[in-house]
């Protein structure tokens, strides 16, 4: 027989294993839902970035570290993922003290575009704090397909 402690842990551990479920799966496929103004494809960044003149953004990988340490796009800072409470907190805080208008290009490339979990909720959060001049990098694979495999510029490691 099942102690009513035993019993009252199991439900608590089902309870919270069925909430990371349901919260993955709302989170995924998100970045499809990401309006196309709000979308940078690969090569206008790397135009943007090569450009003796204008603005240069900054720019936030909010995918896992794995990825980042692997390759990532020359001065990205990593902030984490941000389907985590810790990788929006991060992202909020470095971004806190910037002007509202400041150029950001969010970027993850984990997973195939339909089933990016991490994006969208970058996206949301800075605009809902108030950020105008936000892109998220389009990648229809993942970044080594769309941006590495490409010859685009790399950096690897911290």
């Amino acid at each position: 027989m099942i102690s009513k402690w035993t019993g009252r842990i199991a439900v608590s551990v089902l309870i919270s294993a069925l909430s990371t479920v349901i919260l993955l799966n709302q989170a995924h496929g998100q970045a499809t839902s990401l309006p196309s103004s709000h979308l940078i494809n690969p090569e206008e960044l790397v135009k943007v970035l090569q450009a003796a003149k204008g603005e240069k953004p900054l720019m936030f990988q909010v995918g896992s570290y794995v990825l980042y340490a692997q390759a990532h796009i020359p001065g990205s800072d990593y902030v984490g993922p941000v389907t985590s409470e810790l990788g929006l907190q991060q992202l909020r805080r470095r971004v806190e003290s910037l002007p509202r208008t400041k150029f950001i290009v969010l970027y993850c490339g984990c997973c195939p575009w339909s089933h990016c979990p991490n994006v969208k909720p970058a996206d949301d959060a800075l605009r809902t704090m108030g950020f105008t001049n936000v892109k998220v990098l389009y990648l229809a694979n993942n970044f080594g397909a769309d941006w590495v495999e490409k010859g685009y510029p790399v950096a690897k490691g911290q």
